[in-house]
């Protein structure tokens, strides 16, 4: 212990001796560990963690794979409101089984209104996530059967909105203008269910309090809630999907006759699995990514320490030959390396922790879990960790080549610089090699996905996002509890926003492009499906107004919806070029007939009164999807005898507005006439198209940035590592340049010969990434957008790139040893 102290003792005092290559080396590895430990932390929070419920493991989700649709195939599947009663009573395998559903609220009887993302949830969700309230408890199950007000506060909503209240057990809120009676507030941390992004965030819970319409016959064809249940002790995955295939035949065979040719598959997923299916890929990736950045930092510490093993080589020699052992000087180099790669460490846990804080608001929406992001002591004895294993291993390389040292050519070579050994400078060849290969490899990717991100941002979308604001309400039942008192509400909000100068065009619509799609099955009188009967299905989206104008969604043939389309005339639909091209190939689909439902289901025939183009619904980079358009008017009628009494339409919008002036000004117009029409009323959404375009594209653009930031500082390091070697062979070789220049050699031609030497390693380190690349390309297939992972013109591009990168990191020393004055080396000899 004394003997490795002393050591270390002399380690430090060796390293303040030259603070040039402390500083540089400490740095270098500082950004490579706190880079790779700032994505570690994103890691394991997101994916290597259990999920922040007790016994996560058992958690499963449970949904229905759909005929005619996707569903349940890259997700876990919605149910209908019959089988959230059905399959917890008649299903054995689940301690316990419940659903959740989004649903969003008007907040009142405190300060200004607000619009508030909530959950329906089933008490039996609360049994199941087995997470107890921080105050108060949670809603029971006669409670949600009774249809209770009663509503559970997250706990950032307590906080934020009732000031951490701890007496506010008992207080009575208005949701959606209904006295609702506050009973509990679940703990720092709950949060479910687990949707990404930051808008997705339940609020509040409130009971399912499914209604007789939710429970009808019809409700059999509408999926749109989820479950989640908590598998019995003993019980696997397969014993329950067996289990739940039972009563999903069970669940069919009592379907209505009308949707007899609706066929389920129940799939059961872990939980986990679910939440960070779309995360995993991306987050693999970036961790490779960093995990380069760092061993192109640990290859140039390496490489540092191997020529400052050289410089000393005279040292060792003199110390090998008056008997100092070499495990002692092995264990040195090795110390000098730890001290250095701990206290880039410590340095990089500091840089990670201020860039996970900073960094954290930049994140895509569609990543998961974000609460769980941080640094805690797992991620910072990762960093630890991987500094003590970077310090011992980089520190292996230069201790061997010192215990290597020829102590009787060194001592005779004491009083010349002639170059190092052969063995030495190829290992530091290699080293750098290696770094322009690895980083040629990054860089590739990075330029992969620059090329794919310019591709989707110039995808036609179908319409034009510029100079168009938009915002979303949802208008409370107990005030709008009529078709009429909803109707006179949407005509006088768009009336006066016709009127306000500067619009263009104004309309409202049930869904918008780029935000996400729903679905709907229908018939298409003489078409007949090969799949078999009842499996189409497009997006559809209900409108009022100059909808499509004020969108920009160009109309290829026939017209747009007027006022004229309303209750009283022939029914209607809009469809787009997808839809038409499907059911109507190289045909005129204007006059055609299509109506909603089932094929046994007594819906009336719309008559198709126009098409337009594919409007992207989700990301710019999706397949075009079939799309309907039903004006709002006519929707009761749409659905013939489905129709209830009970049916609102139109209570729930997105109200879109085009003009002349930058749409951020119209934001505040909005907002003022819907006001004006009901000063109660909460907006949500309130932004331009572009913003909402641009949010469909955060996950790529943030892998894009990310990746090109790496691929960025991983060729810095490698020109730097270019450099560094070409500058110790230049320092190493003074004598022989000096001899040259005496016998007869021109400035330029001891120029060529230094970048000579340097542009030959780039090239072999270029072949070597370009076959890196190419080795590569499955990896990243999956995140490009109309560009091969073989792409010739990004593949030369970056090639010539790391290339000039090494002539100019070759040009600097070659320089230098052009300048030497032979006269001067010569005596120095």
């Amino acid at each position: 212990m004394l003997r490795t102290f002393s050591d270390l003792k002399l380690v430090v005092r060796q390293l303040r001796k030259t603070p040039g290559f402390t500083t540089m080396a400490v740095l270098m590895l500082a950004f490579g560990i706190g880079a790779t430990t700032a994505i570690f932390s994103i890691v394991d929070g997101v994916l290597l963690r259990p999920l922040p419920f007790p016994q996560a493991d058992r958690l499963v989700t449970l949904g229905d794979q759909v005929s005619g649709t996707d569903w349940g195939q890259h997700d876990q599947g919605p149910v209908t409101a019959p089988e959230v009663v059905v399959y917890p009573r008649d299903t054995r395998s689940f301690e316990n089984l419940g659903a959740c559903g989004f649903d969003g609220f008007e907040l009142s009887g405190m300060g200004q209104p607000a619009q508030v993302v909530a959950s329906r949830m089933t008490a039996s969700m609360f049994a199941a996530l087995e997470v107890p309230p921080l105050l108060g408890r949670v809603f029971t199950q006669q409670e949600d059967q009774q249809k209770q007000l009663v509503a559970v506060l997250s706990y950032a909503t307590w906080k934020s909105r009732f000031n951490g209240n701890r007496g506010i057990l008992g207080t009575k809120v208005l949701l959606d203008r209904k006295p609702y009676t506050i009973i509990g507030v679940m703990p720092r941390g709950f949060e479910f269910p687990l949707i990404p992004g930051r808008q997705n965030r339940s609020e509040l819970w409130v009971p399912m309090s499914l209604s007789p319409q939710e429970l009808s016959p019809e409700a059999d064809a509408s999926w749109y809630l989820n479950m989640v249940g908590r598998l019995k002790p003993g019980v696997s995955i397969a014993q329950a999907q067996d289990d739940a295939n039972r009563v999903a035949q069970q669940i069919m065979s009592n379907f209505p006759p009308d949707e007899r040719n609706f066929h389920i598959r129940p799939v059961v997923y872990p939980l986990q699995r679910i939440t960070v299916l779309e995360a995993r890929p991306m987050l693999q990736m970036l961790f490779w990514a960093v995990a380069v950045v760092l061993l192109i930092a640990c290859a140039n510490l390496a490489g540092l320490l191997l020529v400052r093993a050289i410089q000393r080589q005279r040292e060792t020699a003199v110390r090998l030959a008056i008997g100092a052992p070499a495990l002692t000087l092995l264990r040195q180099m090795i110390l000098e390396s730890l001290v250095i790669s701990v206290t880039g460490g410590v340095l990089g846990i500091g840089l990670a922790a201020m860039a996970i804080a900073l960094g954290k608001d930049f994140l895509p929406e569609t990543m998961p879990l974000e609460s769980a992001i941080g640094l805690d002591w797992r991620v910072v004895g990762f960093a630890l960790l991987l500094a003590v294993l970077t310090g011992f291993f980089c520190g292996l390389a230069p201790g061997f080549a010192a215990l290597r040292t020829n102590v009787n050519a060194a001592m005779k070579e004491g009083g010349r610089s002639g170059s190092a050994g052969g063995s030495h400078a190829r290992l530091r060849s290699g080293l750098v090699v290696l770094e322009i290969a690895i980083a040629l490899v990054l860089l590739t990717a990075s330029g992969l996905l620059m090329r794919s991100f310019r591709a989707m941002s110039e995808v036609d979308l179908g319409f034009r996002p510029d100079h168009v604001a938009t915002a979303a309400w949802g208008l409370p039942q107990k005030q709008y509890s009529t078709q009429a008192q909803v109707d006179s509400f949407n005509r006088r909000v768009l009336q006066q926003l016709q009127q306000t100068p500067g619009v263009e065009a104004v309309g409202l619509t049930s869904t918008l492009p780029a935000t996400g799609d729903g679905i709907e099955s229908f018939v298409v009188e003489g078409y007949v499906d090969p799949r078999g009967p009842d499996q189409s299905a497009a997006s559809p989206s209900q409108v009022i107004g100059d909808y499509f104008k004020a969108m920009g969604i160009p109309l290829v043939r026939g017209r747009y919806f007027t006022d004229d389309d309303n209750a009283n005339s022939q029914l209607g639909v809009i469809v787009n070029r997808e839809f038409a091209e499907h059911y109507w190939p190289h045909q005129d689909p204007i006059g055609k007939r299509m109506r909603v439902g089932t094929v046994k289901a007594n819906t009336p025939w719309m008559t198709v009164v126009g098409e337009v183009a594919d409007a992207k619904l989700t990301t710019p980079d999706a397949d075009a999807a079939e799309q309907f358009y039903q004006p709002v008017a006519q929707l009761e009628k749409d659905s013939g005898a489905q129709a209830q009494p009970t049916d609102i339409n139109g209570n729930s919008m997105y109200v879109v507005l085009r003009s002349t002036l930058p749409p951020e000004q119209m934001e505040a117009t909005i907002r003022a006439v819907v006001r004006s029409a009901d000063p109660q009323l909460a907006l949500t959404q309130v932004q331009t198209m572009d913003q909402v375009v641009a949010q469909s594209e955060a996950p790529r653009r943030f892998n894009t940035i990310v990746i090109s930031s790496f691929a960025l500082a991983a060729v810095l390091l490698a020109v730097l590592g270019i450099y560094s070697i070409i500058a110790f062979s230049v320092a190493s070789r003074v004598q022989e340049m000096a001899i040259r220049m005496a016998l007869g050699s021109q400035r330029g031609d001891i120029v060529r010969l230094v970048v000579i030497s340097g542009l030959k390693l780039a090239a072999i380190g270029c072949a070597l990434g370009l076959a890196g690349a190419a080795a590569a390309s499955h990896i990243l297939r999956s995140f490009l957008f109309h560009v091969s992972p073989f792409d010739p013109i990004v593949m030369l591009l970056t090639a010539l790139a790391v290339f000039a990168l090494a002539l100019v990191a070759s040009a600097l020393p070659a320089r230098r040893a052009a300048s030497v004055d032979p006269l001067q080396a010569l005596r120095g000899e």
